[in-house]
């Protein structure tokens, strides 16, 4: 019974496929969708947007976690070549500080909320921005370990099982 916790498949992971990709999207989505009502909401005065961004965000604070959890421990399993390790490497840096960030930036929309929930000053849209910048440059990242570096795929763990890739 043990042998099945401990053997990995052909995507080198002890489960199906990659979940740290499902959380991740989830994440994405929530703090863009989170932004986007916040823009809506300041440049129209609906409150009501203000209260949907807060939950996102919210939601996005916890997922994240859960994300990097999953990102960690399946970035163990890739057995990482050395073409790829710089980009692993700055892509788990800035899934940490991510994670930071949003965290702050929630707590932050916390305090802003508790004072006023029927506005957004212009200094926390901004810090919006620029969270939704850093999300872009991550997706690009763990886009190129997918489709340029080919992580988890079976052809990919098959050359570094067989040492074609170093």
């Amino acid at each position: 019974m043990f042998d099945y916790f401990t053997s990995l498949n052909d995507h080198n992971l002890p489960y199906p496929d990659t979940i740290h990709p499902i959380v991740v999207h989830f994440v994405i989505a929530m703090v863009l969708f989170a932004f986007a009502c916040d823009v809506v909401g300041y440049f129209t005065g609906n409150a009501r947007l203000f209260e949907v961004g807060w939950w996102n965000m919210c939601v996005a604070t916890i997922a994240i976690f859960v994300a990097v959890i999953f990102g960690q421990f399946e970035a163990g399993l890739a057995k990482p070549y050395d073409a790829v390790k710089a980009v692993l490497n700055l892509h788990t840096l800035i899934g940490w500080s991510l994670s930071g960030m949003i965290t702050a930036i929630t707590a932050w929309r916390y305090v802003l909320r508790t004072r006023n929930p029927d506005k957004l000053p212009i200094h926390y849209m901004v810090m919006g921005l620029f969270l939704i910048l850093i999300v872009g440059l991550q997706v690009y990242l763990g886009d190129e370990l997918v489709w340029v570096y080919g992580l988890h795929t079976v052809p990919v763990v098959e050359a570094v099982k067989n040492a074609i890739l170093p």
